[in-house]
């Protein structure tokens, strides 16, 4: 537990330093979007972190995005190039972005080509590092509570829909994120509490949440909470 944000996402850009070190040959990192995982983004773009990665080694790829041209303000793409990757000197080539002007549908049949080509021989993709939130719902990346997508069992990409703000999606699927080598949820603010005590204190007869439904098959799972998000926790 960390005491605010701003330190909450220093440890988070530090791991993502010592994930990149004992990667081999290329690092590849799944990226989320939303205003915590932003900073960490920041961050990684300024010294220390930045002088640090051999950004030539590192493959960004997203976890989810909604379905709008790259350059619209809902763009997770949009944010991340703003904060990290227009500020390091990585390649373009090592950049993979969702097509999400193409479609829900589309893109997600067209990046789930792409992960296979980059991913090539493997059963599942295999991340460094995967970075996700948890939504005041318990949804995570864009699995939504109920969706269909959280049943996905072969498909790597999938298109979805956020019923609330009526938006279309594309998100990995529960297989991809679970093969990871390591997994780090990025959680701040009161309004998180109830249900961050929900997802890691669950009740017997409670629903799965989705952010529950991360379990790393042979990886690391790391829950990395401000005090506002842990206020609702026993405290020991």
């Amino acid at each position: 537990m960390f005491d605010d944000p701003e330190q909450l996402a220093h440890a988070a850009a530090a791991k993502f330093v010592e994930y990149a070190k004992e990667s081999h040959e290329r690092y590849c990192v799944s990226l989320a979007g939303g205003n915590t995982p932003r900073r960490v983004y920041e961050l990684l773009a300024t010294e220390p972190y930045s002088a640090e990665i051999d950004w030539s080694r590192v493959h960004l790829f997203f976890g989810d995005e909604r379905a709008v041209p790259p350059a619209h303000p809902d763009s997770n793409y949009a944010m991340v190039a703003e904060a990290l990757i227009s500020k390091v000197s990585i390649p373009p080539a090592n950049v993979h972005r969702i097509p999400a002007e193409r479609g829900a549908y589309e893109s997600a049949t067209a990046y789930e080509d792409h992960l296979r080509e980059f991913f090539a021989g493997q059963t599942w993709p295999r991340f460094d590092l995967v970075l996700l939130g948890m939504g005041e719902d318990g949804h995570t990346a864009s699995l939504f509570p109920g969706s269909e997508a959280l049943e996905e069992t072969s498909r790597w990409v999938v298109a979805t829909r956020n019923v609330q703000t009526a938006t279309d999606r594309i998100t990995l699927t529960l297989p991809v994120f679970n093969e990871a080598k390591h997994v780090m949820f990025l959680v701040v603010g009161k309004k998180k509490a109830q249900r961050l005590k929900e997802a890691l204190r669950p009740k017997p007869e409670a629903d799965l949440l989705p952010a529950q439904a991360i379990k790393p098959t042979n990886g690391t799972l790391e829950w990395l909470v401000d005090a506002d998000a842990a206020s609702l926790l026993p405290q020991s």
